[in-house]
Formats: structure tokens, C-alpha cells, sequence
């Protein structure tokens, strides 16, 4: 195992805890768990960065219920706090994100831009899903966030990155900087939209860190739990009307958005976040035939079988449960 300068005292809390330790270092960004951590069934012998880790409950398997069989080719189902994993098929195989892309797109903007810049939309050309920006339009960042996330449209993302300093390929290459920073390892982009590309991948675990990472922005936050509305161009003349892809929000307990995505190479794919009497379940589906219906399972599976156990309190195995 690769050696650093820093190791974890001698393990004070039980197994599961020590797991949900080793768990966490998988979100937290700027450390690469793939070239410091050896994850083994026993986390007696981790090493680990300066961090301080926070000490949070984690979920626990109540029954040791086996969760529904998904068409997904990928899926993962992960409580963000703890980064204990609940449940995760293939999270390493690379595959086409589809539209779950513009997470990372959003991201980029937000940290680039002013929400209130104001840009004029050139000529674009992309096929469905789009709000029909028109050429000359001029439209704030924030709209467009809002026309990228909400309604995922095409036309919002390519404006985004249009507008980028030194162009759409610059904005590609920010695209690409931000997924090494956030070390999505099996992770990279070609376009801003999702569109397939052989060179354009990312995987269940690598969507999850970057919804983790997003969801921390709150302008991020508040646009992708947005259920509807209509922006507008900067002279009021022009409405666009919004309505989230995401049928899960505001029908499902508990959704908070995140990105939906779909082409006919893709697969359906849905990142999800649920919460519930203050817990939150991450779920993420690649390649599924029915991305809303298996999520639905996924994240009923995940509140109705699991506790979440308070690692401090070693001696209480019947802490509160969340379906309570």
C-alpha cells in the first residue's frame, strides 16, 4: 500500500463504524482513494490524509434484505453523510452519461460566472432536448442554468459553454480539469451536453461524487429541487417555460432532484437524491429500461430496510429508525 505521512489512531469504534470511515474518504475531494486506500472487508489497516473526518451515523442492512433486481447496468445506492454504500452494481465501468453530464456543466458555470451576466445566444444547432433559445437572445447564467438543469435543455448547455472565456473547447477542457480535481477516474467529457462520443464516460461511483460535490453549491441545490418555472430573456420579451424531466419530484417522498439523462446508446440514467426525517439516500441508475420506476424501488429499499446507526453511541444497536 502506498505510504503517507499520516495514519489513523488505533480504531475506537466498532467494524461498521471503521467502514464508514473508509467509506467517506471515497466523496471527499482532492484525495485520491484509488492510490491511498486499500479497501478490504476489515478497515484494521487504513491510511489516510490530514483530514478530519466527521464521525456520522450510517446505515445498517436491518434484516439483511436483498435489494430489488434493476435492468440498470450500472447502479449505486449510497448514504452521502457517512458514504456507507447501501447497494452498487458495476460503479467502475465506464459508460455514456447521457444528459447526466450537465451536472457537471452546471458546476462549471457556476463557479465561472456570475449568475446575473448577462450573454447573447449565437447560432446553435443541436438536436431534442431543447427550450429554443433564439439566435441574438440575450439570457442570464442563471437562466440558463436553470434551462440546463430543469428542463435539460441542449441549447442551454452549448450557450454555457459558448460563452466560456476562449470558447467551447476551453470550457470542455474546465469540464475535464474539474472531474481530475474531484478525482472521477473513470470519468471524461467531449461535450457539454451528454451526447455519445467513444471518449465521452463517466461511471455510477464518479456521478455520485460529482452530485455530492454539486449538491454543497446552493445555487446547484435550489435549481435541480426547482419542479417548475419559466425564465426569461433579459428584456422580459421572451418565456421559456420549465418543467423537471424528473417525474420523481414532488410525486416521491422526499426527492430533491439531482439530473436526469437518456439516449438511445445511454440507456435511461438517473442521479437521485431522497431524504427523509433527516437522512439521505444518493442513488444513482446507468443504462436502466425504466430509470424512474427502478429508482422509486431503489430508494424505498433503502429507507424501509435500513437504520442508521450513531457510532459514538457503540452500545445502542436500536437507534432510531428512519421509516419511524
Amino acid at each position: 500500500m502506498p505510504s503517507n505521512n499520516f495514519a489513523l489512531p488505533k480504531p475506537i469504534l466498532g467494524p461498521l463504524a471503521q467502514i464508514s470511515l473508509v467509506g467517506l474518504l471515497l466523496l471527499l475531494p482532492g484525495q485520491n482513494f484509488y492510490s491511498t486506500l486499500e479497501l478490504k472487508p476489515s478497515a484494521t489497516q487504513v491510511q489516510a490524509s490530514s483530514y478530519h473526518l466527521p464521525v456520522s451515523p450510517y446505515p445498517q442492512n436491518l434484516h439483511q434484505s436483498s435489494p430489488p433486481p434493476l435492468t440498470a447496468t450500472a447502479a449505486l445506492a449510497i448514504d452521502p453523510d457517512s458514504a456507507v454504500i447501501l447497494h452498487q452494481k458495476n460503479i467502475h465501468e465506464k459508460l455514456y452519461p447521457a444528459s447526466t453530464t450537465k451536472m457537471m456543466t452546471a458546476l462549471v458555470a457556476i463557479e465561472s460566472f456570475a449568475l446575473d451576466q448577462v450573454i447573447t445566444v449565437g447560432q446553435i444547432t443541436t438536436p431534442p432536448q431543447k427550450i429554443h433559445l433564439l439566435p441574438g437572445e440575450t439570457i442570464t447564467i442563471e437562466n440558463l442554468l436553470y434551462a440546463t438543469l430543469v428542463a435539460s435543455g441542449n441549447d442551454a448547455a452549448e450557450a454555457l459553454a459558448a460563452a466560456f472565456p476562449d470558447g467551447r473547447e476551453a470550457f470542455i477542457v474546465a469540464m475535464n480539469s474539474k472531474a481530475t480535481a474531484l478525482h472521477l477516474t473513470n470519468t471524461h467529457f467531449t461535450n457539454p451536453t451528454g451526447f455519445d462520443f467513444v471518449n465521452h464516460y463517466s461511471s455510477a461511483l464518479d456521478l455520485a461524487r460529482l452530485a455530492t460535490s454539486a449538491l454543497k453549491n446552493p445555487t446547484f441545490a435550489r435549481i435541480v429541487s426547482t419542479p417548475k418555472i419559466s425564465v426569461f430573456s433579459a428584456d422580459s420579451k421572451i418565456e421559456h417555460k420549465l418543467t423537471n424531466i424528473n417525474q420523481l419530484l414532488g410525486r416521491l417522498d422526499g426527492v430533491k432532484g439531482v439530473k436526469t439523462g437518456y439516449t438511445e446508446e445511454a440507456g435511461e440514467a438517473l442521479v437521485a437524491l431522497t431524504e427523509r426525517n433527516g437522512h439521505q439516500i444518493l442513488t444513482v441508475v446507468l443504462g436502466s429500461q425504466d430509470r424512474f420506476g427502478e429508482t422509486e424501488k431503489l430508494i424505498e429499499w433503502a429507507f424501509s430496510n435500513h437504520q442508521w446507526i450513531d457510532p459514538t453511541n457503540t452500545t445502542n444497536t436500536t437507534n432510531k429508525q428512519i421509516n419511524d
